[in-house]
């Protein structure tokens, strides 16, 4: 025996506040009876919800920023449990998908089973996650925290619930090619990554590129504006909370800073005052380049143009495993007019093997390096943070950059409730080392400067009077 549910009178935008089913009982040969049956789901959406619910009806895909407590799990749960009551297809998949397994029992399994159970015929599988509803559609709960092990499911549609938070593959890898055999013309696959910001990663990038594309739908809530949690509650949050904390988790601020960021302030700062932006090559003014030589690791370099006070920062390049032969092919393919290439004291080491330092193997390929001046590590980031201010960045040739000077930072003890006095080696090491050469190595252009004379100057006249 089994249950199909049919909207009477079509698709409503919510069919979730005591809608009326047409349902119908099936035996093995023939229809025994008809009856409308009324099915209400225990669930009254917010005015917000209500509002994406209906959106999302006419998207594809959508991008949901909210802050905390907005209510974005009940939110899933019930966008995911509508689509499968009404979809016709035989076995519909469905997924909620949480950072790991264990949240996804302890945050969204719940919910599933109290919005879920008003359904006749409904199973639920504690030990598997996974509510069988009586039309042949399934919904998991999953964890992405290890994402080869979802490869081979099939979906119709999917949740990932709390994006910033999981691995940069799941989707790409995982679980877009899972929705991808069940799309048809009348009924395409939908995927809704929601989710609190988590500084500049995956989940920012996937919003910036959402945004304005016409089968995507990006939202963003702010507690400030939502009114959802009351203002002394708000107000209490922020006297316990860092003003990055908070910024980050009520007012959904991609930019509140990574803790113990080194670069953070001066970066929002150029950010707030427009200098990361388009910044154009000048072909009258040359390029000085500033390196971070990797040995075995990745090297880094900005490319710089002085214009008077100002530093335009115009491009960056990083790549990793590579020789110098690489990197002086990349610098003649940018046909920049160059000025000075800048390099660490380290790039005068010998070489056990040639016997030769990375400077004269630079040499012989045309590429003659300039050191800069060795300086104490905190020396060198101060000089970086006091440079910023000048710096103009361009926003596109500089943006993997600038993520790394974002996220450069200092750990954090929490035995002494300090941060550590040496950065974090990591992926933002290259490019933060390379501009904290280009600070203490940049050669001031002083105003008013005039090219040499070719010529002295003679005003003698011998036949003045």
């Amino acid at each position: 025996m089994q249950i199909n549910f049919l909207v009477e009178g079509g698709t409503p935008p919510l069919p979730f506040l005591g809608a009326s089913y047409r349902t119908f009982i099936y035996s093995e040969e023939s229809v025994l009876h008809s009856h409308t049956m009324k099915i209400e789901i225990p669930y009254s959406p917010r005015p917000l919800q209500a509002r994406l619910h209906h959106q999302m009806q006419n998207k594809r895909w959508g991008v949901v920023v909210c802050h905390r407590r907005w209510g974005k799990t009940v939110w899933a749960i019930n966008h995911v449990l509508r689509d499968a009551i009404l979809n016709q297809k035989k076995n519909p998949r469905y997924a909620y998908i949480a950072p790991t397994y264990r949240q996804a029992k302890s945050v969204a399994w719940d919910y599933l089973k109290d919005f879920s159970n008003k359904i006749p015929g409904t199973r639920f599988h504690e030990t598997e996650l996974r509510c069988d509803l009586p039309n042949g559609a399934r919904i998991n709960l999953l964890g992405g925290e290890t994402p080869d092990s979802l490869r081979g499911i099939f979906l119709d549609g999917a949740v990932l619930d709390e994006m910033a938070q999981m691995p940069e593959s799941l989707f790409p890898e995982v679980i877009r090619p899972a929705l991808s055999d069940r799309s048809t013309d009348d009924r395409k696959t939908w995927a809704v990554f929601i989710g609190t910001p988590k500084g500049h990663n995956a989940f920012f990038d996937l919003y910036e590129e959402a945004k304005g594309q016409e089968d995507w739908i990006t939202a963003v809530y702010k507690a400030s504006e939502t009114n959802i949690i009351d203002k002394e509650e708000l107000e209490a949050a922020q006297k316990m909370m860092s003003a990055d904390q908070y910024a980050q988790e009520f007012e959904c601020s991609w930019n509140a800073n990574v803790p113990g960021a080194i670069f953070g302030k001066e970066l929002q700062d150029a950010l707030d005052n427009g200098r990361i932006t388009k910044v154009p090559y000048d072909p009258v003014a040359k390029v000085d380049t500033w390196w971070d030589l990797g040995i075995g690791d990745s090297t880094a370099i900005w490319f710089t143009q002085t214009i008077g006070r100002a530093v335009h920062i115009i491009d960056y390049y990083e790549n990793r495993n590579e020789g110098l032969p690489h990197y002086c092919n990349v610098l003649n393919q940018k046909g920049y007019l160059y000025g000075t290439h800048n390099a660490p004291h380290d790039i005068d080491v010998r070489e056990l093997g040639s016997g030769k330092s990375r400077r004269e193997v630079a040499w012989d390929l045309g590429l003659n390096f300039r050191v800069v001046p060795k300086l104490p590590l905190e020396d060198g980031i101060h000089a970086a943070q006091m440079i910023i201010p000048r710096c103009w960045f361009d926003k596109a040739a500089c943006h993997t950059g600038l993520e790394a000077l974002r996220q450069y930072h200092r750990a954090y003890n929490e035995k002494t409730r300090s941060f550590r006095s040496s950065p974090v080696h990591d992926w933002s090491s290259h490019a933060s080392d390379a501009f904290r050469y280009l600070a203490v190595g940049i050669r001031e252009t002083r105003i008013g400067d005039k090219p040499p004379q070719m010529m002295a100057e003679n005003r003698y006249n011998p036949f003045a009077a």
